[in-house]
């Protein structure tokens, strides 16, 4: 694989090294910070553990409000808050901020909506013997929604891997980048299908370990 005489594979894997920086930065960041978002939508919604209902609507309005959102809109509209805060516009450490605010949202309602599934009557069971919320949380509601978050957040590794790539259109780096700089802009669309390639195997090596855990905390 070339471009005129220069040789692009390892341009290549400099920028897959990009990618899973920014998706495996990101999906700890935002990954955290979601599940910690989504309890709180969780346990404030009315009736719950924390019944709160104003918290409850400003925690809502503001995953509301970020979550429709396109990303390429959201990562250009978010640059001058991106550059006081990493001090730069472009490359991997520029994208990450904008993309683990994303992926907050986004996680804090597969959180929620898996905990929203479980059976109440576990957590009455809980609360029934005198249990504090906190450890209702740990020791019933994690565990009992374990599989399905796995698989919650298995599909949140493919979606930050999208946008990872749409990141490469406002010089974010990665496998994007390298897809648009190499073969979109230069006509090489050999270089495209080998980039669409790469982050197919991505996905499906972390569709695959997501299936194996989901599989084996299910069965527990």
């Amino acid at each position: 694989m070339t471009s005129g005489s220069q040789s692009l594979w390892p341009v290549l894997f400099e920028a897959l090294g990009q990618t899973l920086q920014m998706v495996f930065v990101t999906l700890g960041i935002g990954g955290l910070a979601g599940l910690l978002l989504g309890l709180g939508l969780y346990t404030t919604r009315q009736g719950n553990l924390l019944s709160n209902r104003p918290v409850y609507f400003v925690l809502n309005l503001i995953v509301n409000i970020i979550r429709p959102i396109p990303f390429i809109i959201f990562i250009s509209a978010m640059l001058p808050l991106t550059i006081k805060v990493t001090g730069t516009s472009f490359g991997p450490t520029a994208a990450i901020f904008p993309m683990s605010i994303m992926a907050t949202v986004a996680t804090s309602r597969i959180v929620e909506q898996n905990i929203v599934a479980l059976d109440p009557g576990l957590i009455e069971a809980a609360r029934a013997m005198g249990a504090s919320p906190l450890r209702i949380i740990a020791t019933v509601i994690i565990p009992e929604a374990l599989g399905p978050l796995i698989l919650g957040y298995t599909f949140l590794f493919v979606g930050i891997t999208d946008m990872s790539a749409m990141a490469g259109a406002v010089a974010g780096g990665g496998l994007g980048d390298f897809a648009i700089v190499y073969g979109y802009q230069r006509y090489n669309f050999v270089v495209t299908w080998i980039a669409v390639g790469v982050i197919i195997v991505v996905v499906q090596l972390a569709q695959l370990v997501g299936n194996i855990l989901a599989r084996r905390v299910l069965r527990r």
